[in-house]
């Protein structure tokens, strides 16, 4: 009998499991992408918040602790995006993954590099689009997952994309456990993305004081909002977007003004390109100048969270998924815990004894 973990998503990508770590920003770092390859699932590097010279340097760090394959995220938007681009094709990486930005002949240069897409939406159209645009592998993110999201939860636009589409698709938003995989696999996807849950293992770098407030959260704690970038995000209630959520757009803009420096010093981006990039970001929408700033600066409000440690000063991105959650395991025993878990799940399922 074949093994129903074995997909076109671990076939492709070279993993075990058909597990993937999302790329979350100052969350997906080298440390976590390699903690999930070694279990046997697939991470994707979040190169989004990264400069490009830090871009290569990551990568080899990452190569430094696991002999598994890995994928890099990024946006085209973000400064310098296309000496990424050719950074990430000069390294030869398993997989990219994006959501807005390239095009079909950026895709095109990945595909011939023998680097898979795979990018992230969030809607039918969108889907549709990127298989237009050539991808190889989709993922699927119900509107349960965090950061942004769209409001169709994964169980009505999962069904939706899988009857559109014919790449392979991978479910993601609200998944968790090896019931999760199993329901995935049930519906036709060929494997499960995660964020949140992985966020909250002990091999994540995040501040233990940030990861206690993930687990601490209720699903009462947790909302959406369109105050930092004009899209919605899913977030961990907390003084900080508090504050947004009141601001006016004279607040707005001081707010974005103070973070672009800290920005600036952190990633070396001038303000002509973080100007710039908030003109792309607020293209074809009515956002205000301090909003569009805000988006493009925003990465440092979440860098407050995730890398000092400060998560009431910061942004607390999160699945809706962490209101059910309240442990940390390895990436060992959380990926391992999924895959006895899925396997007992399907086996039930056909009537048969679950393997050992």
């Amino acid at each position: 009998m074949s093994d129903p973990l074995s997909t076109a998503l671990t076939q492709r990508l070279g993993c075990r499991y058909p597990i993937i770590q999302t790329a979350m920003g100052w969350v997906a770092r080298p440390e976590l992408v390699a903690a999930t390859c070694n279990a046997g699932g697939f991470g994707f590097l979040a190169a989004a918040v990264l400069s490009p010279e830090e871009v290569g340097p990551a990568i080899e760090r990452v190569r430094s602790m696991t002999s598994a394959p890995f994928g890099v995220n990024f946006h085209m938007f973000q400064p310098g995006a296309e000496r990424i681009v050719q950074t990430l094709i000069d390294a030869k990486v398993t997989a990219v993954s994006f959501g807005r930005g390239p095009d079909k002949k950026m895709i095109a240069r990945f595909r011939d590099a023998g680097i898979a897409c795979v990018p992230t939406v969030g809607a039918v159209k969108h889907a549709k689009k990127m298989v237009e645009l050539g991808v190889d592998m989709i993922t699927v993110q119900g509107g349960e997952g965090g950061g942004h999201t769209g409001s169709v939860a994964s169980t009505v636009l999962l069904p939706q994309v899988l009857d559109t589409v014919k790449v392979p698709v991978i479910a993601a938003g609200g998944f968790a456990d090896g019931r999760g995989l199993a329901a995935a696999l049930a519906y036709g996807a060929q494997g499960i993305a995660m964020g949140t849950r992985f966020l909250m293992t002990r091999d994540c770098p995040v501040p233990e004081v940030t990861k206690q407030r993930y687990t601490r959260a209720g699903t009462e704690d947790i909302l959406v909002t369109t105050k930092v970038d004009g899209l919605p995000q899913r977030m961990i209630r907390n003084e900080t977007l508090s504050q947004i959520e009141k601001a006016g757009r004279a607040r707005m803009l001081y707010l974005a003004l103070t973070s672009a420096w800290q920005l600036k010093r952190l990633t070396g981006a001038s303000i002509a390109e973080m100007l710039s990039a908030a003109r792309k970001m607020g293209h074809g929408s009515d956002m205000s100048l301090g909003q569009s700033l805000m988006a493009a600066i925003a990465p440092v409000l979440f860098q407050r969270s995730m890398i000092s440690g400060e998560p009431q000063r910061g942004l607390l991105a999160t699945g809706l998924v962490a209101g059910r959650l309240s442990d940390l395991p390895s990436c060992e025993e959380l990926i391992q815990g999924i895959v006895r878990e899925a396997r007992g799940r399907l086996a039930a399922l056909r009537g048969d004894a679950a393997p050992q």
